[in-house]
């Protein structure tokens, strides 16, 4: 697959797209395939009719569907039921196999689709329940209205599987069918209510942190791992929202006016709170008690948690006498667990420190256009099609029956649209981050598991497994009042016990420990009730109602308006966060001890936090809010503190601060910022670390004349990351081995990426200083989780100890026996700087001339499942790219990379959109592919190249913008 620079045109890719066919054809006929003949008319079969008229049982009225040359469609309906009806259908044109795919891996069951490869990753799958919770929400949380919605979409996209099987649906349906003989089921509500889990786990917060500290402890002290995870630099870095407080059971923005009213305190000790100004107002109130911090009882310090009889100590498992076996034991269950992630398909992106978004609003007090503009564009992994589908959902005229007005992104297999506008208002979304998962370490015995020194039997079900040409497998999910076992999907951590001694007061092990998983995703909740909530929402107080039912996940929700002289902008911060009895979710939890449950778990005490007192503000004196996953707001029980715990593992403000800075200097004397100014902040590619490190990499001094040459490329280099920089291309191979050298060798090799291989001696698993007595050790960690990978996290560690020039991190073990150790800062920068040079020799030749970031950092569009996985001359066909890209970690356009494993893209902002509220008709967008899931169509990635050069597509709203864009309408009838 060459790279793509510029892309073609819609004409020049069905060219394109014709050539492939033939080739594909061949190929076939060449006995490479699956054995069997495919004619142009099997890759052609499933491509949707656009034109004309179509039959669709159900309908109660003709639904207009029209789209524009890029597929993108708006559907015009006469009531919300057919609307969603057609949305199904219309989904399943262009999606289905997308959304087949989705709904296996939600239920458990993609083994049924692609065989026994796919057995482990159901079974862990069925032990989350994922598709049990969605059902459980569909039979009791949703409401009436919802669950008509969710049944209208079902319908459509019945009404198209109707009479199709194979080919008729896509090229990799066809090839199922020729191997297995599959044919699609019937498309459920529960199908769509699913996904939403699938959602939640990729964006579910802190969870891997708390592994990758629990494996630290074996090879780092605490204090060591605490310089790995340094609390967020609010000093630098502003949070979302500043100094709002409680008071009277409700949240109160800073500058809004108090209560007045006396309530009970989140801390100990008499304060004020609610003094502030903003917008010309000032108001005051005051609350005062006593009581416990907000977090629910006093927290022990990081590393340390309870053993079953009380005793503390550093491994959370044993005393002091028994730390080391125990850490070992706990190592090789969560370095099991980690693995057992890895391979859980990621359908949103890696879970780690570069998923995430930006998000921004601008008061119209400083835009051109008088009104609020909104930006916001998702990182999320690179999908081919992308897992956003642009659509319009309108109806011919408002009533009652009819209450949608409605454009943006959508889920293909869920109605409604998750990101967008409608005619008064429009929202986006990015990672909050809250800490909603904790993992439990528990006390397993025969009958059992042990709960405040009583052995409580297990809930169990059973599950089947049905492998796709082989024979089905059955597992039994075991749960405890913390969660589903989830340890018991691997056969390595059946062995545990033998390896964790604990004190000999302790319950008796037996088998060993367990590890559950709470999760706020696991409760039913009524996130399908936020969507057309939001989708329907009219001003801010209609918005913030919808927002309190998005409990996962917890998402940050920016806000804005054209009411009024300058429109108004908000923010809420909703999602379903535990108060914690004990501990701060740092490190897994003794399951056996009550003091740890969360409160309002399946213990039933108080709850969690009530949404009244999540944070929120509207119209702030600043003018604008800008959300990139930094901390919402500071914690504590000081004055213009927030009383309770979201998380402690925040991203750490790199991009919000760049973001922050940009409107700022845009605005400052009186400036003004444009629809295009919010499309080039989008791109920006400035390195934060490049900025910090670069003036001291220049100082080094270097001997070899080749270094020196590279070293060169940075001298009057201005930070940005552009696809063409040379500069860039080098700089981030010397960050790159700086981590490896620094941190990277010093991980245990659960964190060291998979092959990844180094000496250590016997009795450690740490790097080898005298290359004696060794054995050579690899690396188990998947790519996209290994660890150092260079997010904003280990920007702030860097920011942190490059002042001492001598700390510990900066040794490193000597290349031959030849060299003397690395002792000092500038020594391991000048090491990393010389083999720098040779990676890039050896990945883009010797002549720096010929050097550029984007031939590093290129990005490769994948087809789900098949384009992974199956065979190579299918992936050829079905993939696309590279494309040489600028951005890079942690930068606003965040074209993510995993430091530890190389340089290739990992994340992206997965579409962009600014909103114009001053003339929706203006407003801009463009997803990451195209609308089409035919590999063959002329949509299936026309937008790719526009958006990798940051080009925005018009969007039309209005019925007359949306007629004039029109190329092709297809007439959707009962």
């Amino acid at each position: 697959m060459p790279a793509n620079e510029s892309g073609p045109s819609v004409k020049k890719k069905g060219r394109r797209a014709r050539l492939l066919v033939l080739v594909m054809v061949l190929a076939l006929l060449a006995g490479l395939g699956y054995g069997a003949y495919w004619s142009v008319d099997t890759v052609r079969a499933s491509f949707p009719q656009t034109t004309g008229s179509l039959k669709v049982p159900g309908l109660t009225g003709s639904v207009d569907v029209k789209r524009d040359e890029h597929g993108i469609p708006q559907l015009y309906a006469d009531n919300d039921e057919d609307l969603f009806r057609a949305q199904g259908f219309v989904h399943a044109q262009d999606r289905f196999w997308e959304m087949d795919v989705r709904r296996h891996m939600t239920a458990g069951r993609l083994s049924e689709m692609f065989g026994s490869g796919q057995v482990e990753t159901d079974a862990f799958l069925r032990t989350l329940g994922w598709r049990h919770v969605a059902q459980e929400e569909y039979d009791k949380k949703l409401s009436p209205e919802t669950k008509k919605y969710l049944q209208a979409y079902a319908d459509g996209v019945n009404a198209y599987l109707k009479g199709k099987s194979g080919k008729d649906l896509s090229v990799e349906h066809a090839a199922l069918k020729l191997t297995d003989d599959y044919k699609p089921e019937q498309w459920t509500p529960v199908d769509s209510v699913a996904w939403l889990k699938a959602m939640a786990w990729d964006l579910r917060g802190n969870m891997q942190d708390e592994i990758d500290r629990s494996l630290m402890t074996n090879k780092l002290s605490q204090a060591q791992i605490d310089e790995l995870y340094p609390p967020y630099p609010f000093d630098r870095n502003k949070p979302i929202v500043e100094g709002g407080t409680v008071s009277g059971g409700k949240y109160a923005p800073q500058g809004t006016p108090g209560s007045g009213s006396t309530g009970t305190g989140r801390g100990t000790g008499t304060g004020t709170s609610g003094t502030g100004t903003g917008n010309g107002t000032t108001g005051t109130g005051t609350g005062t008690g006593t009581g416990t911090t907000g977090t629910g009882g006093t927290t022990p310090g990081a590393g340390s948690q309870a053993t079953p009889n009380g005793v503390t100590g550093p491994t959370g498992l044993a005393d002091n006498a028994t730390a080391q076996g125990a850490s070992a034991g706990l190592r090789t269950q969560l370095g099991s667990l980690a693995k057992t992630l890895d391979e859980i398909p990621a359908i949103l992106g890696p879970n780690g420190s570069g998923i995430g978004s930006n998000s921004w609003v601008v008061s119209g007090q400083y835009t051109t256009t008088g009104k609020p503009l909104l930006a916001n564009d998702p990182h999320l992994s690179p999908q081919l099609p992308s897992v956003w589908y642009q659509m319009g959902l309108h109806c011919r005229a408002a009533s009652p029956q009819c209450q949608y007005d409605v454009a943006g992104y959508t889920f293909s297999g869920m109605p409604g649209v998750v990101i967008g506008h409608n005619a008064d208002i429009a929202w986006g979304m990015t990672n909050l981050g809250a800490d909603v998962t904790d993992l439990y370490l528990e006390q397993v015995r025969p009958e059992g598991y042990v709960y405040d020194n009583k052995v409580v039997p297990f809930t169990t079900r059973e599950e089947e497994i049905k492998v796709a040409g082989g024979k089905s497998k059955k597992i039994t999910v075991r749960t405890t009042n913390n969660g589903p076992l989830i340890s018991d999907r691997s056969d390595e951590l059946e062995t545990v016990g033998s390896r964790a001694p604990v004190p000999s007061s302790a319950p008796d092990r037996g088998d060993g420990y367990a590890v559950a998983l709470r999760w706020t995703a696991l409760d039913p909740g009524k996130s399908m009730d936020a969507v057309f909530k939001l989708n329907r929402a009219k001003d801010f107080n209609s918005f913030r109602a919808a927002a309190a039912d998005f409990e996962v996940p917890s998402q940050n929700l920016i806000y804005a308006d054209n009411k009024g002289a300058n429109g108004n902008i908000g923010y809420q911060a909703p999602g379903r966060i535990p108060i914690r009895n004990q501990g701060d979710g740092r490190l897994p939890a003794p399951g056996w001890d009550p003091k740890y449950a969360w409160k309002g778990g399946r213990d039933g005490n108080a709850g969690y936090i009530p949404q009244n007192e999540m944070p929120w503000e509207l119209n702030p004196a600043r003018g604008y809010i800008v959300t990139a996953n930094q901390a919402v707001t500071e914690s504590g029980t000081g004055a213009g503190k927030y009383p309770y715990v979201l998380t402690t593992d925040w991203g750490y403000g790199a991009r919000s601060q760049r973001i922050n800075d940009l409107i700022e200097a845009k605005t400052k004397d009186n400036g003004k910022i444009s629809t295009d100014d919010m499309r080039t902040m989008q791109m920006d590619n400035s390195s934060e670390i490049a900025a910090l490190l670069t003036p001291m990499l220049a100082k080094i001094q270097v001997s070899d004349p080749d270094v020196r040459s590279a070293q060169k490329l940075l001298e009057g280099w201005n930070y940005t990351q552009e696809s063409d920089s040379a500069a860039a291309a080098y700089f981030n191979a010397v960050w790159r081995n700086i981590l490896k050298l620094a941190f990277g060798d010093k991980m245990p090799k659960e964190l060291r990426v998979e092959g990844s291989c180094m000496n250590v001696s016997e009795e450690s698993t740490g790097p080898n200083d005298d290359l004696t007595k060794t054995v050579r050790e690899c690396g188990t960690r998947g790519p996209d989780s290994a660890q150092p990978d260079g997010g904003d996290r280990w920007f702030e560690v860097v920011r942190r100890l490059v002042k001492d020039e001598k700390s510990p991190w900066w040794t490193a073990t000597p290349k031959t026996v030849h060299d003397k150790p690395i002792k000092t800062r500038d020594e391991l920068f000048a090491r990393a700087m010389e083999d720098a040079r040779w990676e890039l020799t050896a990945k883009l030749g010797k002549d720096q001339s010929t050097w550029s970031w984007g031939r590093l950092h290129q990005l490769t569009l994948k087809n789900q499942t098949i384009g992974k996985e199956g065979p190579g001359f299918m992936q050829w066909l079905l993939n696309r790219g590279p494309w040489n890209v600028g951005g890079g970690e942690a930068t606003v356009n965040a074209t993510g990379w995993n430091a530890s494993s190389g340089y290739e893209v990992t994340w992206v902002p997965s579409m962009r959109m600014v909103v114009n509220l001053g003339d929706l008709d203006k407003s801009r967008w463009i997803n990451l592919t195209g609308a089409s899931g035919h590999a063959y169509a002329g949509t299936y990635t026309d937008q790719t190249s526009m958006w990798a050069k940051g080009e925005l597509l018009d969007w039309p709203f209005a019925k007359g913008a949306v007629d004039k864009s029109t190329v092709d309408t297809l007439t959707l009838k009962p």
